[in-house]
């Protein structure tokens, strides 16, 4: 598209075809109308864009489901594996540890160490079901480690120990393997179950029993909820597209046979409109207009008649009459050319722009037509033209007049052979920006020409400036809708 700023045909901006605008530079062009701006109409449903359209959504929702069945049977299995180690630890507790434990245990006698380690390993560490196992005392000194370089060494209990001491109660949570304690166990996986529980020795002293689990469990009955979990959902979303499936076909089905009446009925509705137009035109011309010639050269028979036995009072008021009867032909014959132009279809564009010009007509107007041949326009870009030519002369003959207006239409080969309408006046012109945000009651002639322009798929711009006249510029593409 070639820069509205210039002249297409010479890309200058300062030479001009005939009849050049004086609009002023800097009054710059604003745009009513573009085809990368305003569509003429909404693409037609398709049926592959359709199912492509479910088919993302699907996919979409199937990821969704797939991630929070991920997260809510991943925290459902850790849940599970949490009380599961509790009552665990629980029963080793009562069952294995609370009757080993002795005094001499508690004063980390050799013998005894050596002897409550052996239970350990034979009864609570075998076959993987506990990976760790400890004994604290109330002051946090380690008394029993498998990890025998942890015995007797002092750490600070953390709030949860200590509130099992003083409440004899049990605590299960996933390990973090970052406190000081469990710098040997950073070489085990990242995640453990850990469990407190107090127990007692025979001297009734208490001491945390702790107790490490593999987190392997959780990530088993994590699979294993998922899978149950998503044959249920996946099942169901197969179910609902299944079901979907025909309602989506009959609705579109319903709204595409919906979208063809109405295109059928708006190409009724314009080919009734341009029928009844021809019939109005055919009528005026066969009718009034016919009668109104006949009228006329009765009217000068009759004036030749009265001139001649010397009736001069007779003679100027006919010919007073025989000029009304003349403006009446003229103006009915300027309606028949705006009702319909059977130039324009008959004759071509530039016949139909002349015919324009002749119509037009106001105290010290001038009309000059400078047009290309071979232009290559559809039936509906030819109309567009005319109908905005027409509008923007109408609009110079009410309110630009006395002045001249040069209608040029020409092809622009660098801008993809668009084609090029300007009508340019040298007549009062006005303020575009005010006529836009603020127009005259009853005015539409800036909003109408832009819905024109619209629709068929056209550039239309203007510059204008008070006293500097006024420069339509209307850039239809090449080719008709295809084009496009």
């Amino acid at each position: 598209m070639a820069d509205p700023t210039t002249d297409p045909r010479t890309d200058s901006p300062t030479e001009a075809p005939v009849g050049e605008s004086v609009a002023p530079p800097e009054a710059g062009w604003v745009t009513l109308a573009s085809p990368e701006i305003d569509g003429a109409s909404e693409p037609p449903l398709r049926m592959r864009r359709i199912v492509s359209q479910l088919l993302v959504g699907v996919l979409l929702v199937l990821i969704a489901v797939t991630v929070g069945g991920t997260l809510a049977s991943r925290r459902l299995a850790e849940r599970e594996a949490v009380n599961g180690s509790a009552k665990t630890a629980d029963l080793l507790a009562d069952v294995v540890v609370q009757p080993a434990l002795t005094d001499q245990l508690l004063t980390r006698d050799t013998q005894s160490i050596k002897e409550f380690d052996d239970l350990v390993r034979t009864s609570i560490l075998k076959d993987d079901r506990a990976v760790r196992v400890k004994l604290w005392g109330r002051d946090g000194t380690i008394i029993y480690s498998d990890q025998g370089d942890l015995i007797g060494k002092r750490f600070a209990l953390d709030a949860e120990q200590r509130e099992v001491l003083a409440n004899h109660t049990v605590v299960a949570e996933i390990s973090d393997l970052n406190r000081q304690e469990n710098e040997l166990d950073r070489g085990l996986d990242n995640k453990l179950v850990e469990v407190y529980r107090p127990v007692w020795f025979p001297n009734g002293k208490v001491a945390l029993f702790e107790i490490y689990t593999p987190y392997d469990e959780v990530s088993q009955r994590t699979t294993q909820l998922w899978r149950g979990f998503a044959g249920v959902t996946l099942s169901s979303l197969l179910l609902f597209v299944l079901l979907l499936a025909p309602l989506l076909w009959h609705l579109l089905r319903r709204v595409r046979r919906a979208q063809r009446q109405r295109e059928l009925l708006l190409e009724r509705a314009v080919d009734a409109s341009a029928t009844e137009r021809r019939r109005i035109a055919a009528t005026l011309h066969d009718g009034p207009v016919q009668d109104l010639a006949a009228t006329s050269f009765v009217i000068a028979g009759a004036s030749a008649q009265a001139r001649a036995t010397g009736q001069t009072a007779v003679v100027d008021e006919l010919g007073s009459v025989s000029a009304s009867v003349r403006t009446s032909i003229r103006a009915l014959r300027s309606l028949l050319v705006d009702i319909y132009p059977a130039s324009l279809a008959q004759a071509g564009l530039g016949a139909a722009l002349a015919d324009l010009a002749q119509s037009v007509r106001a105290q010290g107007l001038e009309v000059q037509i400078d047009t290309d041949n071979d232009l290559g326009l559809d039936p509906d870009q030819e109309r567009l033209v005319y109908r905005v030519a027409q509008e923007t002369l109408r609009n110079a003959a009410k309110h630009a007049a006395p002045c001249t207006v040069t209608i040029t239409l020409y092809r622009v080969p660098e801008a993809d052979d668009a084609v090029v309408l300007d009508v340019v006046d040298d007549g009062n012109g006005f303020d575009v920006a005010e006529q836009i945000s603020q127009p005259e009651p009853g005015h539409f002639g800036l909003q109408l020409l832009g819905d024109l322009a619209k629709n068929g798929g056209a550039l239309l711009q203007v510059a204008s400036a008070p006293g500097r006249g006024t420069h339509w510029r209307l850039q239809v593409p090449a080719g008709g809708e295809e084009a496009r």
